[in-house]
């Protein structure tokens, strides 16, 4: 790799040109790192729903063109002035948050949301000059959340990147930098369940079976999967899940059903669905006293949670979650070695693999509700 540190890189990148039109192959030029930046060769990469939320463009403000991806692995092909931490030939995973290290977050036990680079949608350029690596024919093309790894080579943030055990294999732990931590870091590190306690998990796609994975992990004796899709409730079965609701079987509100089944309620609940009734139940269906309930899903704009005062005297606490409350540069390595040692399994949660010219059928997948991760592989 070292004869290209320094120098233009050529390579092939999916372009999304514009909202919910399939990504076209093209061959676009990377610039060199600079300070603080890393450039970084992806091997694989994989699809998650925030990928698929961004290019619709429906809820949002559009960016195009630009190149998407946020969830994979690599190796670091070069590094710009002030890095430090990592050389060429390590192992990384990319995150679409950061941790600076310096600011009052990072140096905080309790938080993740580091203040420098904390994820940002809107932002499609590199905040070191505000402009994007990334061009063809000198035309930009933006960057997404700091990551942009539909692309063979992308640069990122020094901070945005967790240097892995090298031994671990890319193409399984590149899930592990977004939505299976996120899910799981909701229940081992914020919902915390004891071993035979109750907990509930509403909505049973990618990030909700992490969660019931981490209830799982945890010791839970009951793990109940709350979801409209009846379908999903066999393979749920692998991720721990011991038993299920559909509310739509039922004529009264989710969260009595579950307190029904539980003498009283559980003693926590993981949301990942995002829908504000699905938020609301999850936190009403805990126990009062010591129930917890911890919200991962991201409402729609305008959402207001709703729920009577008493429910919160009465000793119910309501958490919100980012990214499993882990810190990307300290914490990460820590997931992949939980992989490594056999504590976490990934292998169940992919389900495709396609070569890197065939990433739309990623995206067909996930349209169509197909598995949970589909692995694209950058070398053909």
């Amino acid at each position: 790799m070292s004869s290209t540190v320094g120098q233009v890189i050529r390579c092939r990148a999916a372009v999304a040109w514009e909202a919910g039109k399939p990504l076209v192959m093209e061959e676009v030029e990377v610039a060199p790192p600079q300070a603080n930046e890393v450039r970084v060769k992806i091997l694989f990469t994989s699809l998650c729903h925030t990928d698929v939320y961004f290019w619709e463009a429906k809820g949002q403000n559009p960016l195009f063109p630009r190149i998407y991806g946020h969830e994979a692995g690599g190796i670091v092909e070069s590094v710009g002035e002030g890095v430090t931490d990592l050389k060429p030939g390590d192992h990384v995973l990319p995150v679409f948050t950061g941790e600076c290290q310096e600011c009052a977050h990072c140096k905080s036990e309790e938080s993740n949301m580091c203040d420098l680079l904390r994820i940002n949608t809107d932002r499609g350029v590199m905040l070191n000059d505000g402009k994007s690596r990334f061009s063809i024919n000198g035309k930009p093309i933006y960057h997404f959340v700091g990551t942009s790894t539909f692309s063979e080579y992308t640069v990122i943030h020094v901070g945005c990147l967790a240097k892995i055990n090298p031994l671990a294999p890319l193409d399984k732990v590149c899930v592990l930098s977004c939505g299976i931590s996120t899910g799981l870091g909701a229940t081992l590190n914020v919902a915390k369940p004891a071993k035979g306690s109750t907990v509930a998990v509403f909505g049973l796609g990618a990030v909700g079976l992490a969660a019931a994975e981490g209830a799982r992990i945890a010791g839970a004796s009951r793990i109940i999967g709350v979801d409209l899709n009846s379908n999903r409730f066999e393979e749920a079965k692998k991720f721990g899940a011991t038993e299920f609701v559909n509310p739509k079987d039922y004529n009264k509100p989710v969260q009595e059903v579950i307190a029904e089944m539980t003498n009283g309620g559980v003693d926590r609940s993981v949301e990942c669905t995002g829908h504000i009734d699905a938020m609301i139940s999850a936190f009403e269906c805990v126990h009062d006293g010591w129930g917890v309930a911890v919200l991962v899903g991201v409402p729609h704009k305008d959402a207001v949670f709703k729920t009577h005062p008493m429910n919160l005297l009465n000793e119910r606490t309501l958490k919100g979650t980012f990214f499993g409350n882990y810190k990307p540069r300290s914490d990460l390595p820590s997931v992949v070695e939980k992989y490594m040692s056999k504590e976490l399994e990934v292998e169940k949660f992919i389900t495709h693999t396609v070569p890197f010219s065939e990433i739309n059928k990623a995206f067909e997948y996930m349209l169509r509700g197909e598995g949970l991760r589909c692995i694209i592989r950058m070398e053909e």
